[in-house]
């Protein structure tokens, strides 16, 4: 990190001159100068009291800004394959998400665990083939092109009902696959 930059550029975005800056922290603009340009390190108070006067803290100061990963590649899935099912989370991590989308495929006459009732809700689109998602003791049929959604209030799970593999994307919120 370069120490020096950052206070400068924080310094420009409210329109201070290093003498100002100067001023509101008791030191000169010969240090502040020094400080932009990393000839000097600041000691951690003086680093707060500059950081301070410049509307931040010592916590925002040092908190990386990583950019937020948009696009995921197939290589980066998690995958996980147990009795007739087929899980890929395409999101990773996506647990600490608000919500958490599974590409999933199941053999004819595979099911999904149930669900115990929890809090959120849950979609879907059928990619291939015919499956049924049971809520509360009904089931609903969907094939493929359509969607389902439903809250997650009720026990819940769903069942291949074709002859072939089903193939479906469930999206669930909050996380809990």
């Amino acid at each position: 990190m370069q120490l020096g930059r950052k206070i400068r550029d924080l310094r420009q975005q409210y329109n201070l001159t290093q003498g100002e800056l100067a001023d509101r922290c008791e030191l000169t603009k010969g240090y502040i100068s020094q400080l932009e340009n990393d000839l000097t390190s600041p000691s951690i108070a003086t680093l707060a009291d500059i950081l301070n006067a410049l509307g931040s803290n010592l916590s925002d100061f040092f908190r990386e800004n990583s950019e937020e990963k948009i696009v995921f590649t197939q290589e980066e899935y998690i995958e996980k394959q147990a009795d007739g099912m087929l899980w890929n989370w395409v999101i990773p991590n996506a647990q600490k998400n608000m919500m958490e989308p599974v590409l999933v495929e199941l053999d004819a006459g595979a099911a999904a665990p149930v669900d115990f009732p929890h809090d959120g809700e849950e979609f879907g689109f059928v990619l291939e083939g015919r499956i049924a998602i049971v809520v509360g003791g009904k089931a609903h049929v969907a094939r493929k092109g359509e969607s389902f959604y439903y809250t997650a209030n009720r026990e819940h799970r769903i069942l291949n009902k074709g002859k072939g593999k089903a193939k479906f994307l469930w999206v669930s919120t909050p996380p809990n696959f």
